[in-house]
């Protein structure tokens, strides 16, 4: 029987339109829901009628059209008099609707968010070394088929660590018999703001959790990320999703929104928005050449909202310096995130940037530093092959394989630099460079071959191996897994 003693947004925040829905949905039919919600309203106290049926308003009287006044009569004079303006129709009341459904819980609940005592700190820092390391990961999952890093599932992790570090953020605020008390969670449990869009084109937001985000490793984090908004996505979420979020992560960036300033809804201590990656407006415009040339990146501001009772200033600005400290890679932040997804590399390193005046002689020797670091690859590449499949030693870079060795860092990676014809090129951008070099020596297959003394040979090898995209077609593939087939017949064979 169901228990009509609280209301169904209880406990369920912004999340609560979807409780009302089902909710109807259980008193028309209790067999159209699943199993969880069909618990949830048998046990839990929730309203029979949560939505009131609206009574429908007296209809005003339309107001008829105002008559129109006759035209005045043309005067056969030159110039012609203007013509006197026919006066414009009444445009009548502006039509009024009633706010229902999941606006009317909507509604309810930005009202009562207007009670809470909030403040907001906000922080912009660079993007660069996320990029950069994101495209690392992708690129690594791409080549085995195991799906695709978003920035979001980066900065959220980013929180979690800092959430960690300044636990004061996951606090919240409650009153127990007429007394305030901080509310001081066990774990950190992410609410995810994911926008849904309705058959009838309307929006609106779903924020279910990941219940303690705090005691995963980053894979663990990104699969229940995508559990979570799958779910949401499919109308496969259940009422113990929106239970207990302490935190929650909102991205408006997604839709272009530089910055934000969200609203926080009671029984949560903080809410974070993240903005759009960007240049700098007064940038938006330049050739994106001399961006690079410049040291020009991309930044995102985000924002901190808080509840100031339980929550002072100063935490919330600690809290935004932490995520801004571990995207710029601090304390093994990029480091945890290869290993825990398995990238047999090393990640790149924030460094500040050092570009000399082109046709200079500092620009001449970073030239020519390029030009080692190509010839090295050649020479070690096979050292950081990804040859290891039980992951028995931890990535390590090759001094004479880092960039940094050479002066080069991750603002040099968009700006171009002779080649001396690598894989058919003349001039490359550092990045494009490194990939070509450690896609020919550094993936699944190391090849060691500078030390033979033909020339012809090492040149052969260079053309075959470095900047080769060839994808062998179907019959190549099944001739290529008969041959491993045979051979690992024979190879059984012998022992």
């Amino acid at each position: 029987m169901v228990n009509e003693t609280t209301g169904p947004d209880d406990g369920f925040g912004s999340n609560a339109w979807l409780v009302d829905q089902m909710q109807r949905r259980f008193l028309d039919d209790p067999a159209s829901v699943s199993a969880e919600w069909h618990a949830y309203f048998s046990g839990e106290a929730v309203s029979a009628d949560p939505v009131a049926t609206p009574t429908a308003p007296d209809a005003a009287a339309p107001a008829g059209p105002v008559a129109a006044a006759p035209a005045a009569p043309a005067v056969p004079v030159a110039p012609v008099a203007p013509v006197a303006p026919t006066p414009a129709n009444d445009p009548g009341e502006p039509e009024s609707a009633e706010i229902r459904g999941p606006g009317k819980v909507i509604v309810e609940r930005m009202e009562a968010s207007r009670e809470l005592p909030t403040a907001t700190s906000v922080r912009t820092f660079p993007s660069k070394l996320l990029e950069v390391n994101r495209r690392i990961i992708n690129n690594q999952l791409t080549r085995f088929g195991g799906g695709k890093v978003s920035f979001t599932h980066l900065i959220g992790w980013a929180v979690v660590k800092a959430v960690t570090a300044r636990p004061a953020m996951n606090t919240s605020y409650r009153e127990v018999d007429g007394k305030p008390h901080r509310v001081t969670p066990a774990n950190v449990n992410l609410g995810l703001a994911i926008d849904m869009e309705r058959k009838d084109g309307t929006r609106t937001l779903l924020v279910p959790s990941i219940k303690s985000a705090d005691t995963m490793t980053f894979q663990e984090f990104w699969g229940a990320y995508e559990d979570v908004v799958n779910r949401s996505r499919t109308g496969k979420i259940t009422p113990d999703d929106f239970a207990g979020t302490t935190i929650t992560l909102t991205n408006p960036g997604t839709v272009g929104t530089v910055q934000s300033v969200p609203r926080l809804m009671p029984g949560q201590g903080t809410i974070v928005g993240v903005g759009a990656i960007g240049y700098p407006p007064e940038y938006q415009a330049a050739d994106s050449r001399v961006l690079a040339q410049t040291g020009v990146g991309r930044v995102i501001t985000m924002t901190s909202t808080y509840d100031h009772r339980v929550i002072q200033g100063a935490e919330s600005g600690l809290f935004l310096r932490r995520v801004h400290q571990l995207l710029l890679g601090e304390d093994g932040f990029y480091d945890e995130i290869f290993e825990a997804m398995g990238i047999p590399y090393v990640p790149a390193r924030w460094a500040d940037d050092t570009n000399p005046e082109p046709g200079s002689r500092p620009w001449a020797e970073k030239q020519a530093r390029v030009f080692q670091l190509i010839n090295m690859y050649r020479v070690r590449g096979h050292l950081i092959a990804d040859l290891d499949p039980l992951r028995q030693e931890p990535p390590a870079i090759h001094a004479e394989l880092d960039p940094i060795t050479y002066g080069l860092t991750i603002w040099d990676l968009d700006r171009e630099f002779a080649t001396g014809n690598l894989g058919g090129k003349t001039q490359m951008t550092l990045g494009n460079i490194l990939g070509t070099v450690r896609d020919a020596y550094c993936r699944t297959i190391g090849i060691e071959y500078m030390h033979i003394q033909e020339p012809d040979q090492k040149r052969w090898i260079q053309v075959h191996a470095e900047g080769r995209t060839d994808e062998p077609d179907d019959e190549a593939k099944r001739r290529i897994l008969k041959k491993l087939t045979q051979a690992g017949a024979f190879e059984r064979f012998l022992h």
